[in-house]
């Protein structure tokens, strides 16, 4: 069913048919054009909304790029403590060091206390598990993330 406005005027030869198809398509451009963007400025919300969408991509890729770091860093702090670790005797002496305001302890031998007591060696946190590393291993790490370090007894001048 077409506009009866339309029929109307087209039978009565007051518009023709040309002139009905061309109000119809500027009809249809109108409701193209929707009233909350108005074309006075498209270029300028074009640049500006492109501009938005770029900061936003930069700030994406900041984000990923210290997550990746961070993921770096980790894996490299696991891999000097697995390939680093020394073995403990677990029928040991217990030695004890704090974690969270708690006290916690693990089994060495009486040479890797005396050696832990003189900082020559450290107590790290690898996961639920604590691992003893030599000093050098332990300022490598310390480099990294310091809080890896649960106890390690170095001297004032930051030497081992």
């Amino acid at each position: 069913m077409g506009n009866p406005l339309k029929d109307q005027l087209l039978k009565a030869g007051l518009a023709s048919k040309k002139q009905a198809r061309k109000v119809e398509h500027e009809k249809r451009l109108r409701r193209k054009q929707s009233p909350e963007s108005p074309p006075a400025q498209p270029g300028n919300s074009v640049q500006a909304e492109r501009a938005a969408q770029e900061q936003r991509n930069r700030e994406l890729n900041r984000q990923r790029a210290e997550e990746q770091r961070l993921r770096e860093r980790q894996a490299q702090i696991k891999q000097l403590i697995e390939n680093n670790r020394l073995d403990r005797d677990e029928r040991g002496e217990p030695y004890h060091f704090p974690e969270q305001n708690r006290i916690k302890r693990i089994f060495v031998s009486e040479e890797m206390t005396e050696q832990l007591s003189r900082g020559q060696l450290a107590i790290v946190k690898l996961g639920n598990a604590y691992e003893v590393v030599p000093a050098r291993v332990a300022d490598q790490i310390a480099q990294r993330d310091p809080e890896v370090i649960l106890a390690w007894h170095r001297k004032k001048g930051g030497e081992s």
